[in-house]
């Protein structure tokens, strides 16, 4: 593929990106972005195989949702190279490295730069593009630096109210050129908003690449900074690029597609039907998450705790999980949505005294962490094997990647929309009485306070 394909008159055949997700709600993300732009989106749960592919015929875009966010780079050196080597052998011109649009990340955990290190050459363009911002999801990169907005206040990400006191990886830095420079010894370069506007971009670029493939990262602060994001990306691909991007990078893809008129004007999804009952499991400690829960309780979900010291301990484990399941169905069979949470915002007495629970339990933090959301996983699993729910929720990236696993799911597409970022999705299985099954995995910082009820009514926010 040429350098420059501006003059292309059409969208190539075949697919046109594949991406690995570094945790499971940011790929659904990922996915719902590309569907409504018209990009047929198929997100997958293990390595994609010719099987599971031939299902979806009419796919142009291919992710595998992963765990990295919270993950060692220890474990991202034994498994992403041959997590990217499968993406690339699919073929598409883009192979992208799905990050969360907060940019979630240390040298030590859910390591964007380590991530980089290993997928850059999986792809033989001499730069490595990263879109983060995202303006339908109120993320804004600025001369390198991330914004996000909250309930309508715009915070520097190292001043977020949420980030910037993250339990596993603070946001302490919001130039995104200093943070991601702990992680990685490549050269970082940066693309700025008045460079775009003078259209400048593509001369730039031009003048950073080289044998040494630099991250070099793109302003987004509007839609006009989004599409020339996209076109900038889109027509600097060569013969095939790695790009550590959040979802902005779907965005910015569909903006310059769009633009050209090879994608319908107006993205859409299709509307849901409202559910009778549904049930929901969550693992998130954000304040957002908070919200949403003391909304569902005060309008007539059965809310029950998930008792982490007892969740924890081997003795009471299955116990635990055995009460909460059984409070969970007696609701559902009378007809009242269910929804059980291991904590609610970050004061939480199990958030902030996590460590101690953890060492009661003779665990590490992060393997507690990641029991809590095995406890949650086989909530759901359990709870949907003894009745009958056809529509689910689970809040909590790491949470949502131990459900969607236990539940032996091989695909996911997307259903319906609802809250930006956090679509309906539909679930492709082998066992029949998973097949089919709507669920919603929901990052902590996605929806409105009404959420669980927008879920439940099918209405999308």
């Amino acid at each position: 593929m040429a350098a420059d394909a501006s003059s292309n008159a059409a969208l190539p055949a075949g697919l046109l990106l594949a991406y690995y997700g570094d945790d499971f709600t940011g790929s659904t993300d990922a996915m719902e972005a590309m569907t409504a732009a018209g990009v047929p989106t198929v997100l997958c749960l293990d390595t994609p195989t010719p099987a599971l592919l031939a299902r979806f015929p009419n796919v142009r875009c291919v992710g595998l949702a992963g765990s990295s966010r919270g993950r060692s780079r220890a474990w991202m050196r034994d498994v992403l190279p041959s997590a990217f080597a499968s993406l690339a052998a699919l073929g598409a011109p883009i192979l992208q490295y799905k990050v969360c649009s907060t940019f979630d990340s240390s040298p030590e955990i859910g390591s964007i730069g380590a991530a980089i290190d290993i997928g850059v050459d999986a792809m033989r363009a001499r730069w490595s593009p990263m879109v983060i911002g995202a303006p339908r999801l109120k993320r804004y990169q600025m001369f390198g630096n991330l914004f996000a907005a909250v309930n309508g206040v715009g915070y520097r990400l190292d001043r977020h109210p949420t980030m910037a006191r993250h339990p596993v990886t603070p946001m302490d830095e919001a130039d995104l050129r200093l943070h991601l420079g702990k992680q990685t010894s490549r050269r970082i370069e940066l693309v700025d908003m008045l460079q775009l506007r003078a259209n400048e971009g593509s001369k730039r670029v031009a003048a950073l690449e080289g044998d040494d493939k630099p991250v070099v990262l793109i302003d987004v602060l509007d839609d006009e900074t989004l599409a020339t994001a996209g076109q900038l990306v889109w027509e600097r691909r060569g013969e095939g690029v790695f790009s550590a991007s959040s979802s902005g990078l779907q965005y910015a893809l569909a903006a310059h597609w769009r633009a050209r008129g090879w994608l319908p004007v107006a993205p859409s999804l299709p509307v849901a039907r409202p559910a009778d009952v549904i049930a929901a499991v969550s693992g998130s400690c954000s304040p957002v998450t908070a919200t949403q829960i003391a909304w569902a309780r005060a309008n007539g979900f059965h809310v029950e705790r998930l008792d982490l010291r007892r969740a924890l301990d081997a003795q009471t484990a299955n116990a635990e999980i055995e009460r909460v399941v059984s409070v969970s169905a007696q609701a559902v069979s009378r007809g009242q949505s269910a929804l059980v949470h291991s904590a609610e915002g970050p004061e939480d007495p199990a958030v902030t005294g996590f460590d101690a629970i953890a060492k009661e339990a003779g665990l590490t933090r992060h393997d507690a962490a990641r029991d809590v959301g095995r406890a949650l996983a086989e909530v759901m699993r359990t709870l949907l094997d003894r009745v009958d729910i056809k529509r689910v929720v689970v809040a909590g990236g790491d949470s949502s990647g131990e459900v969607a696993s236990t539940l032996g799911i091989d695909a996911l597409s997307v259903a319906a929309g609802l809250a930006p970022g956090a679509p309906l999705c539909r679930a492709w299985s082998s066992q029949p009485r998973r097949d089919g099954l709507e669920i919603v995995l929901k990052g902590g910082q996605m929806g409105g306070a009404g959420f669980f009820g927008d879920v439940r009514e099918g209405r999308i926010v």
